[in-house]
């Protein structure tokens, strides 16, 4: 694959009058096109910064970045925008503009100087509509549309640059779960079949590890790059999120609290039902282990009687949901 950005050494962070605060160093990255990148980190260690100094819009405090080979720093801001997009958390577009006009943005570094639109500019702008599946809001005025309208227009508008590399701080941040799979699902796609360069901070975790086909996993150590499974498989997902109290859980792909005490209970039987159940026992805290004989929990059997049974040494109970199971276990442990 081609590489469509790459960095040198690069060092990220903020100068200041007592000395640099410098976030990241020594930096070697490369992002290649046709792949979907995910950036992960924990709040703070420098991901928007890192996406600003890709971007050129921030100093880097040393090294270089390379778009197409070239060093940003050497790129007029309207050769730069066609190379390189840039998606902000929470841009803030006027109020009055529809949606075409918003995505007409992203032909600005192809326009002359009076920003004349021609045929051609349309046709990248409508194209640029249809791959967001956003036609239908493109009429309409944009401060009347949802957070996920807004951002499938901001990505249009990035498409409509026509610039192979695409930087997206946040891209799901304030959608609701439908939203954030099918933004997630459009970069992807976005990626595979435009052959772009698109590189996504989250703090989704398993929609990244769903979604991305590599991963930039940011620490106070610096960057490590991989495939989700192998960051996940050899510890570098576990090492560089988790806090204390949270652990990573390889089996499930996902964070979760430590378990109350190390307290143990064994799920007996099988089907959605008992899953369920598993799920609904570890968000509790609680390690779900086939060893224990102390505390059991299992389905009821083919519809008859109590939904759920728990049995707690010597003593059963019977309760008709999962929350009542939960609380009764909470007060016999």
């Amino acid at each position: 694959m081609m590489i469509a950005l790459e960095t040198g050494q690069l060092a990220i962070g903020y100068p200041g009058r007592r000395g640099e605060n410098r976030l990241a160093q020594g930096l070697d990255l490369e992002l290649s096109s046709g792949r979907l990148v995910g950036l992960l980190g924990a709040n703070g260690i420098g991901k928007s910064t890192l996406l600003r100094t890709l971007a050129g819009i921030q100093p880097a405090l040393a090294g270089q970045v390379l778009v197409s080979g070239v060093d940003i720093r050497s790129l007029q801001p309207v050769e730069r925008a066609r190379r390189l997009g840039l998606v902000l958390t929470t841009p803030s577009p006027p109020s009055l503009m529809n949606g075409y006009s918003l995505v007409a943005l992203g032909r600005h570094p192809h326009t002359d100087w009076l920003g004349s639109l021609r045929e051609e500019d349309h046709r990248q702008i409508r194209a640029a509509l249809r791959a967001v599946k956003a036609q239908e809001i493109a009429g309409m005025p944009v401060a009347q549309l949802s957070d996920g309208q807004r951002q499938k227009l901001f990505i249009a508008r990035a498409l409509a640059q026509e610039c192979p590399v695409m930087l997206l701080d946040e891209p799901t941040a304030y959608l609701d779960l439908p939203r954030r799979i099918e933004t997630m699902a459009l970069l992807k796609r976005l990626a595979h079949e435009q052959k772009r360069a698109i590189l996504v901070s989250t703090h989704d975790l398993e929609l990244a590890l769903r979604s991305c086909d590599r991963l930039w996993l940011m620490s106070a150590s610096g960057i490590t790059v991989g495939a989700p499974e192998d960051l996940a498989l050899d510890g570098s997902l576990g090492d560089a999120l988790a806090v204390d109290g949270i652990s990573f859980d390889q089996h499930r792909g996902s964070f979760f609290a430590d378990a109350r005490g190390g307290l143990a209970v064994r799920v007996h039987g099988a089907g959605i039902e008992a899953i369920w159940l598993r799920r609904a026992l570890k968000r509790a805290g609680y390690t779900v282990s086939e060893r224990t004989k102390a505390i059991v929990a299992s389905p009821g059997q083919n519809g008859r009687g109590p939904a759920w049974q728990l049995q707690v040494n010597e003593r059963v109970s019977h309760h008709a949901t999962i929350a009542e199971l939960l609380s009764e276990l909470e007060c016999s442990a």
